[in-house]
């Protein structure tokens, strides 16, 4: 096996391995606690999730699931939310491949872009469900749904900040060892936010939607 099938096995998305051996090392440490982060914030959702679950039929009377999708919206913020996340990919794959800085800024400020479109329609859902009085304080239902899909929100949030140090940090820096594993780890976090989304699609948007 060459020095870059070995490298690309080990790290995928990133140019360390056995050409970079002290590099490589330092980022395993790094790149396990990352899992580790996401797999404790994957219990954080899992337990909203569970929640949500056991509030369907809490509604009081109020708005239920059906009186707040909208069906439209939904498959816009889920078109933009995955094409952002293969945007993401792709300026992952340009910095493996050697291109330039300014190439993947570009490419991860497209995948901004979506990312942003996404918090803007939900935003404006969220707007317009406490126009309609599905707030949070008018049922149990209703307050799992806004924390459920709210903490979703609040992490393409952080997400897409984090895109914005990024980018500066690649136009100071450049393509040292040390960001490419922050890009990394920022790519498993936007792409873990694509499966959380699905979760929240199949369980809380898509029975309004057959409704």
């Amino acid at each position: 096996m060459t020095a870059s099938s070995s490298c690309s096995s080990s790290h995928p998305g990133l140019n360390l391995g056995a050409a970079h051996g002290q590099a490589h090392e330092d980022a395993e440490p790094v790149m396990f606690g990352f899992w580790i982060f996401l797999m404790s914030d994957l219990v954080t959702f899992a337990m909203f999730f569970a929640v949500y679950a056991t509030s369907l039929q809490a509604t009081a009377g109020g708005p239920g699931n059906a009186d707040i999708v909208d069906v439209t919206s939904i498959a816009l913020q889920t078109g933009a939310l995955l094409v952002s996340s293969l945007l993401f990919g792709i300026a992952t794959v340009a910095m493996k491949h050697g291109s330039a800085a300014r190439t993947v800024i570009l490419w991860l400020l497209a995948s901004l872009a979506l990312g942003l479109c996404f918090l803007g329609l939900e935003l404006r859902d969220f707007i317009v469900a406490a126009e309609k009085g599905a707030v949070p304080m008018r049922s149990g239902y209703l307050s799992a749904f806004w924390a459920l899909v709210g903490l979703h929100g609040l992490h393409v949030a952080v997400g897409s900040v984090m895109i914005c140090v990024l980018c500066a940090q690649i136009a100071i820096f450049g393509f040292a060892s040390d960001v490419k594993t922050r890009l990394l780890r920022l790519g498993l976090y936007w792409h873990f936010l694509d499966i959380i989304w699905i979760g929240i699609f199949s369980i809380v948007f898509l029975p309004g939607l057959l409704t």
